[in-house]
């Protein structure tokens, strides 16, 4: 991947001035054919149902911004693929049938969505990806510094082990071959893990599966044996509480550092009982209100604007120079859930602290 500097102060500067009537639609960003108003349909198609952000914050903040940028006059038509590569890509036609002004499309497979891109864009309809880079002749492209979650991940695995880093077995859990997020964040996790502790297993996990990470992660005990695991790589949240279970079921004594990635209200608590270590807490709020942005402006034609939220560029295998949004991440540990999930709203102290894990919140002052 590609990446240009980001300057995020002057995202909101844009748009302010947008909103103003300061910035005409004649920008540089390419305008929609035949720009609308506020009655506009977005299509969003999200990959699975056991990432839990997906259902429960990605799709409402991309239903209330769109319908608060078009004041209320704007609807979100919504799919979830439920981690079939056939039905997301029934669902990517219906869309283009259905004549939806532009879609927001975060692929169960990158390489394969390519030809339903191709036909969304020759039906005018534009194709922003959202949090997996897609391939096809995409518009834009809303995710996060994938390669840096990764070395974030890893980073924390050497800083858990300290000393004895070294001397350490460390198994690792990525995700999906077929995201091309997994890529990035193995890249950005072995640039921080090899040479400094032995990785003795890597396992992929199909279509991000929780079972499927299990059976790896018992696999990898078998192998390498409970005692000898020093720590594990676990490439997202549902992955590591998978990972965690299996530890458990054979009868681990001290759960070993388990990294994660979402930031879900599980994994959270998890953080809390010191059973995972940490999360990467990618704003939810920030990629999924972008994205609206995007979609809007982009059928809209507020080119300048639109540029504004595209600062950065990527590269993927069909595509040169995409304009990007990459949002900043957060290591989530015992230390920081106060400034990051509960300070951005997206868990409250009473969500997090319920009677099985209140002990545990007052132990490390969350209250």
């Amino acid at each position: 991947m590609r990446r240009t500097a980001t300057a995020l102060a002057a995202y909101s500067s844009a748009l302010s001035l947008a909103a103003c009537g300061a910035i005409g639609g004649d920008g540089g960003g390419g305008s929609s054919a035949s720009p609308k108003g506020d009655d506009i349909t977005v299509g969003l198609l999200l990959p699975d149902r056991d990432t839990a952000r997906f259902q429960k914050f990605d799709y409402p903040i991309i239903k209330k911004e769109v319908a608060s940028l078009t004041h209320n006059k704007g609807k979100v038509l919504y799919a979830n693929a439920e981690a079939s590569l056939a039905k997301q890509s029934q669902q990517f036609q219906r869309m283009v049938e259905d004549k939806v002004d532009v879609i927001l499309v975060d692929a169960v497979d990158a390489e394969l969505i390519a030809p339903d891109v191709r036909k969304s864009k020759n039906a005018g309809i534009p194709v922003i990806a959202y949090d997996r880079l897609a391939q096809g002749p995409i518009d834009a492209y809303v995710s996060h510094d994938n390669e840096l979650v990764g070395q974030v991940q890893g980073r924390a695995i050497i800083e858990a082990l300290a000393t004895k880093a070294s001397s350490s077995k460390v198994v690792m859990m990525n995700g999906d071959s077929a995201d091309p997020n997994t890529a990035q964040f193995k890249e950005g996790a072995l640039g921080e893990l090899q040479g400094k502790v032995d990785i003795v297993k890597q396992y992929d996990t199909d279509k991000w599966s929780p079972a499927v990470a299990k059976a790896n992660m018992k696999q990898a005990i078998e192998s390498v044996g409970l005692d000898h695991i020093a720590a594990v790589y676990a490439a997202n949240d549902g992955i590591a509480g998978a990972v965690i279970d299996a530890l458990k079921e054979a009868g681990v004594g001290r759960i070993p550092p388990v990294t994660g990635q979402d930031a879900n209200l599980d994994a959270v608590q998890r953080i809390v009982t010191g059973e995972q270590y940490m999360t990467v807490y990618k704003s939810f709020l920030d990629e999924a209100t972008y994205a609206a942005q995007m979609a809007v402006n982009k059928v809209q034609g507020r080119d300048i604007a639109f540029d504004a939220l595209t600062r950065d560029t990527v590269d993927s295998p069909t595509q040169k120079n995409v304009p990007a949004m990459l949002v900043p991440i957060v290591s989530l540990t015992k230390d920081t859930i106060e400034r990051t999930v509960i300070t951005d709203g997206v868990y409250t102290v009473r969500q997090i602290c319920t009677a099985t894990y209140a002990a545990d919140c007052a132990a490390i002052g969350l209250k």
